[in-house]
Protein backbone atom coordinates (compact mmCIF):
# COMPACT_ATOMS: atom_id res chain seq x y z
CA UNK A 1 0.00 0.00 0.00
CA UNK A 2 1.73 3.48 -0.77
CA UNK A 3 2.54 5.72 1.76
CA UNK A 4 1.45 9.45 2.44
CA UNK A 5 3.15 12.39 2.72
CA UNK A 6 1.86 16.21 3.45
CA UNK A 7 3.62 18.19 1.23
CA UNK A 8 3.77 22.60 2.49
CA UNK A 9 5.71 24.91 1.02
CA UNK A 10 5.42 28.68 2.56
CA UNK A 11 5.18 29.79 -1.17
CA UNK A 12 1.48 29.13 -1.13
CA UNK A 13 -0.96 30.44 1.33
CA UNK A 14 -1.81 28.02 4.39
CA UNK A 15 -5.01 26.31 4.94
CA UNK A 16 -7.25 29.36 5.00
CA UNK A 17 -8.45 30.36 8.52
CA UNK A 18 -6.26 27.47 10.43
CA UNK A 19 -8.86 24.46 8.77
CA UNK A 20 -7.87 21.40 9.16
CA UNK A 21 -6.45 20.27 5.53
CA UNK A 22 -2.69 19.64 3.84
CA UNK A 23 -1.99 21.84 1.15
CA UNK A 24 -1.17 18.66 -1.00
CA UNK A 25 -0.94 15.25 0.24
CA UNK A 26 1.25 12.74 -1.97
CA UNK A 27 0.45 9.35 -2.29
CA UNK A 28 2.97 6.69 -4.43
CA UNK A 29 2.83 8.46 -7.59
CA UNK A 30 -0.04 11.06 -7.63
CA UNK A 31 0.03 14.43 -5.40
CA UNK A 32 -3.80 15.46 -4.68
CA UNK A 33 -3.74 19.31 -4.13
CA UNK A 34 -6.50 21.13 -2.09
CA UNK A 35 -8.32 23.74 -3.99
CA UNK A 36 -6.40 27.21 -4.15
CA UNK A 37 -7.47 30.05 -3.94
CA UNK A 38 -6.39 33.56 -4.91
CA UNK A 39 -4.36 34.61 -1.83
CA UNK A 40 -0.78 36.03 -1.97
CA UNK A 41 1.07 34.33 0.58
CA UNK A 42 3.86 36.71 1.18
CA UNK A 43 0.82 39.47 1.96
CA UNK A 44 -2.05 36.58 3.46
CA UNK A 45 -4.48 38.73 1.70
CA UNK A 46 -7.10 38.06 -1.69
CA UNK A 47 -5.98 39.61 -4.77
CA UNK A 48 -7.02 42.39 -6.10
CA UNK A 49 -8.66 42.74 -9.52
CA UNK A 50 -11.56 40.32 -11.23
CA UNK A 51 -11.41 36.47 -11.94
CA UNK A 52 -8.45 36.86 -14.65
CA UNK A 53 -5.93 38.52 -11.89
CA UNK A 54 -7.32 35.71 -8.75
CA UNK A 55 -7.11 32.92 -11.48
CA UNK A 56 -3.35 34.08 -12.04
CA UNK A 57 -3.10 33.96 -8.07
CA UNK A 58 -4.52 30.79 -7.93
CA UNK A 59 -2.12 29.32 -10.70
CA UNK A 60 0.71 30.46 -9.30
CA UNK A 61 -0.07 29.05 -5.67
CA UNK A 62 -0.87 25.56 -7.57
CA UNK A 63 3.05 25.82 -8.86
CA UNK A 64 4.41 26.41 -5.82
CA UNK A 65 2.78 23.24 -4.58
CA UNK A 66 3.29 21.49 -6.94
CA UNK A 67 7.09 22.58 -7.14
CA UNK A 68 7.46 21.15 -3.23
CA UNK A 69 5.94 18.06 -4.47
CA UNK A 70 8.41 17.08 -7.00
CA UNK A 71 5.66 17.50 -9.28
CA UNK A 72 5.04 20.66 -12.15
CA UNK A 73 1.53 21.71 -14.45
CA UNK A 74 2.61 19.34 -17.25
CA UNK A 75 2.08 16.52 -14.88
CA UNK A 76 -1.49 17.43 -13.94
CA UNK A 77 -3.94 14.77 -15.03
CA UNK A 78 -7.29 15.71 -13.70
CA UNK A 79 -8.20 19.57 -12.70
CA UNK A 80 -11.85 20.74 -11.06
CA UNK A 81 -12.40 24.56 -11.19
CA UNK A 82 -15.22 26.09 -8.75
CA UNK A 83 -16.38 29.53 -9.40
CA UNK A 84 -18.87 31.93 -8.19
CA UNK A 85 -20.34 33.17 -11.19
CA UNK A 86 -20.12 30.66 -14.55
CA UNK A 87 -20.19 33.97 -16.66
CA UNK A 88 -16.71 34.54 -15.78
CA UNK A 89 -15.86 31.21 -17.27
CA UNK A 90 -14.17 33.26 -20.24
CA UNK A 91 -11.85 35.55 -17.92
CA UNK A 92 -11.12 32.09 -15.96
CA UNK A 93 -10.44 30.12 -19.08
CA UNK A 94 -8.06 32.22 -20.87
CA UNK A 95 -5.88 32.16 -17.81
CA UNK A 96 -5.72 28.72 -17.65
CA UNK A 97 -5.12 28.15 -21.27
CA UNK A 98 -2.44 30.47 -20.78
CA UNK A 99 -0.74 28.44 -17.65
CA UNK A 100 -1.93 25.01 -18.55
CA UNK A 101 0.56 22.90 -20.53
CA UNK A 102 -0.97 20.94 -23.41
CA UNK A 103 -1.87 18.17 -23.92
CA UNK A 104 -4.92 20.09 -20.91
CA UNK A 105 -5.73 17.24 -18.24
CA UNK A 106 -9.04 16.17 -18.00
CA UNK A 107 -11.55 19.11 -15.56
CA UNK A 108 -14.60 19.97 -14.50
CA UNK A 109 -16.00 23.30 -13.48
CA UNK A 110 -18.89 24.24 -11.28
CA UNK A 111 -20.49 26.93 -10.20
CA UNK A 112 -20.56 27.29 -6.57
CA UNK A 113 -22.77 30.12 -4.36
CA UNK A 114 -19.61 30.88 -1.85
CA UNK A 115 -15.19 30.13 -1.77
CA UNK A 116 -13.22 31.02 1.15
CA UNK A 117 -11.48 34.32 1.67
CA UNK A 118 -14.70 35.93 -0.75
CA UNK A 119 -12.89 34.78 -3.91
CA UNK A 120 -14.06 33.90 -7.03
CA UNK A 121 -12.09 31.21 -8.10
CA UNK A 122 -10.60 28.28 -6.44
CA UNK A 123 -8.72 25.24 -8.67
CA UNK A 124 -7.61 21.83 -7.58
CA UNK A 125 -5.90 19.83 -9.15
CA UNK A 126 -4.27 16.22 -9.43
CA UNK A 127 -1.01 15.41 -10.72
CA UNK A 128 2.19 12.81 -11.53
CA UNK A 129 4.67 13.34 -9.11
Amino acid sequence: MPEKSVVHTTSAPAPVGGAPYSQAIAAGDLVFLSGQVPIDPATGALVAGGVAEQAAQVFTNIEAVLTAAGSGLDRVVKTTVFLTDLAQFGAMNEVYAARMPEPFPARSTVEVSALPAGASVEIEVVALR
